[in-house]
């Protein structure tokens, strides 16, 4: 229950600021108020306003039509029950857990645009997988930015963990071809690869993604495991764009959705889960390395609506 309630409180901290804006006015609007088809109207532009996506809104607001004229929800506080339990059920049936590989070394790719924070996203992941009992190896396959090597560096000396780098603008490839080498020989659980940040714009740094998948299963076949993708939740619909660029060239598995403490729209989750049918696996709630958490649909909604 302790281990519950703190991972529960971060989450809750990294979506405040979407509780203190969407859910106070749902609730503001609803509470103690009688059910109509004008208040639906008024929920219908604030799922929207939280950037949870058409397609999830026109649903959830379908059901909810659908259950008010049956005479199943007549309050204010029917409609957030059944809003909640309409948003939990987009994630009923798949893992949101990190792949494991049968047989070790298991392979994370990580993979963003420029500014994303993914270097840092990088560093959580490390710690959270070391916290778990992993060890981990670090690859620092952003060799054209001589900056992300060295913030790597400083990240894998402050978490105590091993780093593989190359020269500045080595090959990305060859780095990584280094590290796996380096991950089998070495006998360690987790390779994780941070790859150069690019815009999904770019169609030569894409396919760079595309041969550092290729280069990594020649040495460790099946690899990569998971191929995570960092987005700035406070991008909004920009990120579904994003999304969609970096699946086909890398064939993104799961979201990391880093700042999410910093907007107010958390509901892109939803959306990035409908429009995209990839899982957000991981969510940053904060700046510190252990401000990482699996993304729990249940906990996440109930902080969406925390009072």
């Amino acid at each position: 229950m302790g281990i519950f309630r703190a991972a529960l409180d971060l989450v809750r901290k990294g979506v405040e600021k979407t509780a203190s804006v969407f859910g106070a006015q749902i609730r503001s609007l609803l509470k103690g108020k009688r059910l109509s088809n004008e208040l639906i109207d008024e929920i219908e532009r604030r799922l929207i306003g939280a950037d949870v996506g058409i397609k999830a809104t026109r649903e959830i607001i379908t059901g909810l039509r659908s259950d008010f004229a049956a005479g199943l929800a007549l309050t204010g506080e029917d409609a957030i029950s059944y809003l909640k339990r309409a948003l939990k059920s987009r994630w009923t049936s798949e893992s949101l857990a990190i792949a494991t590989a049968t047989q070790k070394p298991t392979v994370i790719l990580v993979c963003g645009v420029n500014g994303v924070g993914k270097t840092t996203s990088v560093a959580k992941i490390a710690k959270s997988l070391k916290d778990d009992g992993r060890t981990v190896l670090l690859a620092a396959a952003d060799t054209f930015r001589a900056g992300a090597v060295e913030q790597l560096a400083i990240w894998a000396q402050r978490l105590g963990v091993e780093l593989v780098r190359g020269r500045a603008g080595a090959d990305p490839a060859a780095v990584v071809f280094d590290a796996a080498e380096a991950a089998v020989t070495r006998g360690v659980d987790v390779l994780l690869v941070d790859t150069a940040g690019r815009l999904h714009t770019q169609d030569n740094l894409m396919r760079e993604l595309t041969k550092i998948k290729q280069v990594v299963a020649k040495k460790i076949p099946s690899a990569p495991h998971e191929v995570l993708l960092v987005l700035d939740a406070t991008s909004g619909q920009n990120a579904i764009a994003q999304a969609r660029a970096f699946g086909n060239a890398a064939g993104v598995t799961g979201i990391f959705l880093a700042k999410l403490d910093g907007t107010a729209r958390g509901g892109i989750v939803v959306a990035i889960r409908d429009e995209l049918d990839v899982p957000v696996k991981l969510i940053g709630v904060g700046e510190r390395p252990e401000d990482v958490q699996p993304f729990d649909a249940d906990r996440f909604v109930e902080a969406m609506f925390d009072e």
